[in-house]
């Protein structure tokens, strides 16, 4: 663009101009008072967020929450200042402080979006297309309470799913399996505004970038539309969305052609508008192209108030109409209104867990993906709200919910969702369901393939989300699959992540329990890990294993004869060798003591005297048992214990020879205790 640029043409009314222009000059003065951020986006994409949040979307600033409100996600979440902006302008608890603090220490104003610090933020975003996947499962949401709420002539569960999405989130591989999802099940209600700006922050996209992405969406099965002017052409752009709407039969997604940096006369159209502030001179330019006054800094006319301010009262009245309707159908449906009320607040039903099934010594061997399994089903039949699927591996990973139905793409009924060999999508799909409320939703794949999911993993962490994240064939006991397959060092890796708590159950009942903790924590997620071998019922976990996962390590079997000289401590498969190996020990005349560690995360939350009655610091022979990296233990174990473990990758074998080669035995065992009790 020319060094001096006249104003710029008007996009719509001089009302409608205004009104944008707003949307720009609040978000590069909030990126220019932090000297960080992310201005051009902002810029070129104000006209469709303004049509869309002052013609289209149905929310109520005063009650962020309201059940049946649209949700808008801002996948392009570096473009935050955007949304905040809307979220002022609009009547949100966002002030004009807190844009002037953007990017700042305690601010609510963040530099990407975050789910439960600002009102009216729907997820936390920033990973390219992880706002997209959650969009996905938010749309699934939507159809799945639809059908178990809504009677006929009374729709309590009816809204849509919007999400803004630039180049960068259209590259990545997770929007491109959560598209293919969503075409797949005709999720009706999604629409996607792309802003098609041809710039990402290495130069134009057409370094890395040149596919005919609308043909790629028209190939998944959306309805694809494109505003060749996504400046200037509100009228264009208000008819593509009112056909996105009108189409309830598949997602749809519309290419919005708009310039990054609109305005700017030297940074317009270059990366150089993307991640960094325009500075001073750059600001008073565009602003003057704008036909605004430079000198006028966080500044919201009147008439654009007015007109922006409309949102609290339409809102008002959208949810106050609802909230007549719900009253309504809960007189009409009492007991599935007060199913509601609790899938809605994120509590359980009472009696819950008296659906947990229970196991004795010397019932038949079973793994802990076949008993987790049997106690997901009878957890499913107890919290109709619990929903969930696998990457393509329910008949091994044992999820799926007997008798419940494949979910229907259509009628939103079935409690199996087939997410298919796609798992990046599956994480951020069940963090959007996690987010709309009403859910409790968990997904399933083999434990290796946690790493294709970890971002997903952790915003579910970040964002308190409570996902349940099922991963069987856990260790090297896999065996003849391989190293490709055998984790070794996933379990340590998921356990420094904050709010996320690990569980790796010893037989059974613990996974029982396992599956108890996991719905209690209905503000965090949860990792259940879960082998593939059949492994007895031990002695004890009968009694002692509901309040023990809880605390995550407990005292399973006690030393014969007195105060212990040894303790062993096991988790998951190993346990059984653990407690074979306390036998073997006991024989030979030394007291032993046999700690399950399920939860190193919750067992190090524990109280002090509570870790010293399970590991009393007086008995410093202490040997810990995992099929993974033994590096979670040596704290635990301390300078005079010993951890057993598998520090290298697995081996193809039938995995009795696995764990024999690699020294996972009771003898091996056995001879380390004899060991540290020698030194």
């Amino acid at each position: 663009m020319p060094d001096s640029v006249a104003v710029l043409p008007r996009a719509g009314s001089e009302l409608d101009d205004l009104c944008i222009n707003t949307i720009r000059c609040l978000a590069i003065d909030g990126v220019q008072e932090a000297n960080s951020g992310h201005p051009g986006l902002p810029m070129g994409a104000a006209p469709m967020a303004y049509v869309l949040w002052t013609k289209f979307l149905r929310h109520d600033p005063r009650d962020p929450d309201w059940p049946d409100r649209d949700r808008f996600i801002l996948s392009a979440g570096h473009g935050s200042m955007l949304l905040y902006s809307l979220l002022h302008l609009t009547g949100y608890g966002v002030s004009m402080d807190d844009l002037r603090h953007f990017r700042t220490w305690g601010s609510i104003t963040p530099g990407h979006p975050e789910r439960g610090l600002t009102p009216g933020v729907e997820v936390t975003t920033g990973p390219l297309g992880q706002g997209f996947g959650n969009a996905v499962g938010m749309a699934i949401a939507e159809r799945a309470l639809a059908h178990r709420y809504n009677r006929p002539g009374q729709d309590i569960v009816d809204h849509r799913t919007f999400v803004l999405c630039g180049d960068g989130d259209l590259m990545e591989g997770i929007s491109a399996e959560a598209a293919s999802l969503a075409g797949h099940l005709g999720l009706g209600k999604l629409v996607c505004l792309y802003d098609d700006n041809h710039v990402s922050l290495d130069g134009p996209t057409s370094l890395s970038f040149s596919e005919d992405v609308l043909e790629r969406f028209h190939a998944y099965g959306w309805q694809v539309n494109r505003v060749e002017d996504g400046t200037l052409d509100l009228a264009g752009i208000e008819s593509a969305i009112a056909g996105a709407i009108a189409d309830e039969t598949r997602p749809s997604i519309i290419a919005v052609r708009t310039h990054i940096g609109y305005g700017a006369p030297h940074k317009q159209d270059t990366n150089a508008a993307h991640g960094s502030p325009l500075g001073p001179d750059e600001v008073a330019a565009a602003k003057r192209a704008y036909g605004w006054d430079p000198d006028r800094v966080f500044y919201v006319p009147t008439l654009a108030a007015e007109r922006f301010g409309q949102a609290v009262e339409v809102g008002g009245r959208l949810s106050a109409s609802w909230r007549g309707r719900f009253d309504s159908w809960a007189s009409a449906n009492p007991e599935l209104a007060q199913e509601w009320r609790l899938a809605q607040s994120g509590e359980l039903p009472p009696g819950w867990r008296d659906s947990l099934p229970r196991w004795q010594v010397g019932d038949k061997e079973i793994a802990t993906r076949v008993s987790g399994g049997q106690a997901l089903n009878a957890l499913a039949r107890a919290i109709p709200w619990i929903l969930g699927g696998d990457a393509d591996l329910s008949e091994s990973t044992k999820t799926a919910v007997t008798g419940g139905g494949d979910f229907d793409p259509q009628t939103g009924e079935g409690r199996n969702l087939h997410f298919g060999v796609r798992e990046h999508a599956m994480g951020a799909a069940c963090n959007g369901m996690a987010a709309h409320g009403g859910l409790r939703p968990y997904s399933a794949t083999f434990f290796t393939f946690s790493d294709y999911q970890r971002p997903s993993i952790r915003l579910s962490a970040l964002s308190h989300l409570p996902v349940v994240w099922v991963y069987t064939h856990d260790s090297v006991g896999l065996g003849e699959d391989g190293p490709t397959h055998q984790p070794v060092e996933q379990l340590a890796s998921l356990r420094v992540m904050p709010n996320l708590v690990v569980l790796r159950p010893g037989d059974a009942n613990e996974s029982s329990w396992a599956w108890a903790v996991a719905l209690e924590r209905s503000q965090a997620p949860t990792a259940l890990v879960l082998c593939r071998q059949n492994l007895p019922i031990l002695a004890g976990t009968a009694e002692l294993a509901e309040s023990g996962v809880r605390r995550g390590g407990y005292v399973l079997q006690e030393a014969g004869g007195g105060d212990p000289r040894v303790i062993l401590i096991g988790t998951g498969s190993e346990l059984c060798l653990c407690a074979r190996a306390r036998e073997s020990l006991e024989q030979e005349g030394i007291p032993t003591r046999l700690v399950s560690t399920p939860s190193l995360e919750l067992f190090r939350q524990q109280p002090s005297e509570y870790r010293d009655q399970v590991l009393p610091r007086g008995v410093t022979a202490r040997v810990a048992v995992e099929a993974g990296v033994t590096e979670p233990w040596l704290a635990l174990v301390g300078e005079d214990g010993a951890a057993v473990g598998v520090d290298r990758f697995g081996a193809s074998a039938p995995y009795e020879d696995v764990y024999q080669h690699l020294g996972l035995t009771v003898e091996a065992i056995v001879s380390r205790a004899k060991g540290v009790l020698a030194r």
